[in-house]
């Protein structure tokens, strides 16, 4: 008679696979964390454009005014603002919208942000670079789109400036920049590179 034995996997063999396969997963993880890193940043910025795109159009649409408060680490508030031709008197602020960026990425600067910023505005030194308003926001600072899509503040001066989105103790060169035309309410977006050893802001 015969005895046939049945083969199978022992115990130590199984242990051994699931240590291999646990191995293979953390330095895939690791691969692929500054991808994560760089899609938080990636999200940040889209976020922080898309907003300043909407309300500005919104303004010209509307014939209203939009009052786009970025501050730092990461929020931004929109606020709608009424408008009433003058000598009438404009209703008070009301908010609209508050964004929150991604918690690993912050409006802030870091050490090798060239001077001066993109498009010449600021020198690096400072995470959001707009005017205060000083009527409606309490000296924070603040654009404000009005109805014929220039970016001003709540005095009526043209308010040109800059905003800088990056991942404090990240890499710098994954940082980004957007900034504002006060006059034209232009809007263009940023990305910090290394030009042959230079760090130059390019347009995205």
């Amino acid at each position: 008679m015969d005895v046939r034995k049945q083969k199978g996997f022992s115990l130590l063999e199984l242990m051994i696979v699931i240590v291999i396969i646990l191995i293979m997963a953390s330095f895939t993880f690791i691969a692929l964390m500054p991808q994560f890193e760089n899609n938080d940043l990636d999200h940040a910025y889209d976020t922080v454009l898309s907003v300043l795109l909407q309300y500005r159009n919104l303004a010209t649409m509307q014939s209203n005014r939009y009052i786009i408060v970025p501050s730092a680490p990461g929020t931004l508030t929109v606020q709608l603002w009424g408008y009433s031709p003058p000598p009438a008197t404009s209703p008070a602020p009301v908010t609209v919208r508050t964004y929150t960026l991604p918690a690993d990425i912050q409006f802030a600067v870091q050490t090798g942000f060239p001077s001066p910023g993109p498009d010449g505005f600021g020198n690096g030194g400072s995470a959001i670079l707009f005017n205060a308003c000083a009527v409606v926001e309490s000296g924070n600072p603040c654009l404000i789109f009005y109805p014929n899509g220039s970016a001003q503040d709540d005095l009526g001066n043209y308010n040109s400036g800059v905003l800088y989105l990056t991942r404090p103790g990240g890499g710098v060169y994954s940082s980004r920049a957007i900034d504002v035309f006060g006059a034209s309410g232009r809007i263009r977006g940023w990305r910090l590179n290394n030009v042959s050893g230079t760090n130059t802001w390019k347009q995205q």
